[in-house]
């Protein structure tokens, strides 16, 4: 199957430090390629992948400090360049959101956006239901709750190479937080639980502008002597990182669509308190790969029983639904029953890349 991937260029595929979009693209995209697909990458210049890279701009827009109004415009024209070369292929498959809603209706070729973040923002609603004809995958079925008409043909939860992360035994006598520094990943509250329960807490975190004032707000807590602060990790320190925890700390305060540390924590073998809200339900089963809390009080308490978690079978939950083989092969199954819809309404179609 000739297929198109198409990233954001915030980060580069895979990034070299934080990005959940990016990293999960890039994780499909390779598997794609390893099943024997014809696979071409729309991301940006610095990307690494062994599909064949078509560069929307040269490097990462975020650490190379793009302003906004630019990366609008090198998105706007990344969606242009897909459509042209729309023809060549199978199906493409956006991960930019609302952005090519418009281009995939004009253009007419098959095509499937994957959405992934949160879908509860009342103002681009009006937006969605104009574009209700969109083939829409979901990446828990807690994010289509503001949406319930819309367009869902699956919903694909994140997968990730087996052999990417190890599992560690034993973890040691800390707690993890991995992610963003953000108001709605609270590492306010982990602070806090850890303190409560006396263990050390490791942060790995990057601190976006927008987060800036949030992050100035709880500094002094991240300075306490029970917190080490590591800044911005990548993906060749995130497996030493989780697989050394005693557990994955994530307060969220938020609908959360999916939460890829979670199953990050798990490929690790590392339990994960969480606190309930969105995908969190889906991804942890409460008492067995993790506790799922709704308290700072319930967190600590949770913490406590970390003993009971047979780290072993987190591991292998991971693999038995959080691969990167079944994440591969849901896609494949949408793509298909896209392509043989489509076929159905519009008749055959012409190999337009044979002919050109």
């Amino acid at each position: 199957m000739r297929i198109a991937q198409v990233a954001p260029l915030y980060e580069s595929v895979p990034p070299k430090l934080y990005g959940g979009t990016e990293r999960v693209v890039s994780y499909l995209t390779e598997e794609l390629v390893s099943q024997g697909h014809d696979v071409t990458l729309f991301a940006s210049g610095d990307s690494v992948t062994c599909a064949r890279l078509w560069p929307g701009c040269e490097t990462a827009l975020r650490l190379g400090g793009e302003p906004p109004s630019s990366a609008l415009a090198q998105h706007l024209l990344l969606i242009e360049r897909v459509a042209q070369q729309a023809y060549r292929f199978d199906i493409v498959h956006f991960h930019l959101d609302f952005m090519p809603f418009s281009v995939i209706r004009n253009g007419g070729f098959p095509a499937v956006t994957t959405l992934h973040g949160r879908q509860d923002i009342p103002g681009q609603l009006p937006l969605f239901r104009e574009f209700d004809d969109m083939n829409l995958v979901s990446i828990s079925d807690a994010q289509r709750t503001s949406m319930p008409w819309a367009n869902w043909v699956a919903t694909v939860y994140h997968g990730m190479p087996t052999k990417h992360y190890k599992p560690c035994k034993f973890g040691s006598e800390y707690l993890a937080f991995l992610g963003r520094i953000s108001p709605e990943k609270r590492v306010d509250r982990a602070v806090e639980i850890a303190r409560r329960a006396g263990m050390q807490l490791r942060v790995a975190a990057k601190v976006d502008s927008a987060d800036q004032e949030y992050f100035d707000g709880i500094r002094d807590q991240l300075n306490q002597p029970h917190v080490k602060f590591l800044d911005e990790i990548g993906d060749g320190d995130k497996c030493a990182f989780l697989s050394g925890a005693a557990a994955l700390l994530f307060p969220i305060d938020w609908p959360e669509p999916f939460g890829l540390v979670m199953i990050e924590a798990l490929a690790c073998g590392t339990p994960v308190i969480a606190f309930r809200g969105g995908s969190v339900d889906e991804i942890i089963e409460d008492g067995v790969t993790g506790f799922i809390v709704e308290s700072i009080e319930e967190a600590v308490e949770a913490v406590e029983r970390i003993p009971s978690i047979d780290r072993r079978h987190c591991r292998a939950v991971f693999e038995q639904r959080f691969s990167a083989r079944r994440m591969c092969d849901d896609y494949l199954r949408i793509y298909e029953r896209i392509l043989e819809q489509t076929e159905a309404a519009n008749g055959p179609q012409l190999d337009q890349a044979a002919v050109a």
